[in-house]
């Protein structure tokens, strides 16, 4: 029996004419493309290398590569724009406190829950002048706050952000277990006991060394504003 031509080619007349219509639906194809290759390679046989053939590997595994760069970039850029609204949605809860009891309440409370973290205290070194501080404020004798932030390590610069796997020395401030922690040192100014903000999450990854502060630094300095407007008060 004599083949039709439709037989001969493989394929039905209305696939055919579709393809010949439009070519570049093959070319967009990477699957149908690897095949196409692939059948090539096996038609001339192993001792003649496809120029052509490699080529379009090497494009295709950078245009993957770039494809990857390009889902990072993006990812970052989500991560920083939700970051800033997290931190700038609890910098308007800090200025909405009405005195220092409110504010320092309203850290576990209130602040604490809008950084999507399970830990967030206030630590002040003991002063004969602060007598009245509100309860949920840390008081730790004078020199606990420089203890804290070295954790045994080399002391850091007096505005250094510390972010760390938690450590056992602020275990009992936390009051529960975390496997993270960010140290945010207040400087209150001449005449003030040391402080400190102190942040903890349970997730490992949430305080690294390697993050960056730059958020955290503004929330610091607009905490440390707020709370001097306060004491002051």
């Amino acid at each position: 029996m004599t083949a039709t031509p439709e037989a001969d080619q493989g394929l039905d007349p209305e696939t055919r004419d579709k393809l010949l219509a439009d070519p570049a639906v093959i070319l967009e194809d990477r699957d149908l493309m690897r095949a196409l290759v692939a059948a090539r390679e096996a038609e001339i046989g192993d001792n003649v290398i496809d120029i052509r053939g490699r080529a379009m590997e090497a494009l295709e595994g950078r245009l993957d590569r770039l494809e990857a760069q390009h889902e990072n970039v993006i990812a970052a850029a989500y991560d920083n724009q939700s970051g800033t609204a997290v931190v700038h949605r609890a910098v308007i809860g800090l200025l909405e406190s009405a005195d220092l009891a409110e504010l320092t309440d309203s850290l576990q409370a209130d602040i604490a829950p809008l950084l999507r973290i399970e830990t967030l205290r206030l630590v002040v070194e003991a002063d004969p002048r602060l007598t009245a501080l509100p309860e949920d404020v840390v008081i730790a004798p004078e020199g606990a706050v420089g203890r804290i932030l070295t954790a045994g390590r080399r002391m850091p610069r007096g505005d250094d952000i510390i972010l760390r796997p938690a450590s056992p020395i602020t275990r009992p401030i936390h009051g529960r277990t975390v496997a993270s922690e960010a140290l945010l040192p207040l400087d209150l100014g001449e005449g003030w006991p040391r402080a400190l903000l102190l942040m903890g999450s349970a997730e490992e990854q949430r305080f690294m060394p390697a993050h960056g502060t730059d958020l955290l630094r503004f929330f610091g300095q607009v905490f440390r504003l707020v709370l001097l407007s306060r004491l002051r008060g």
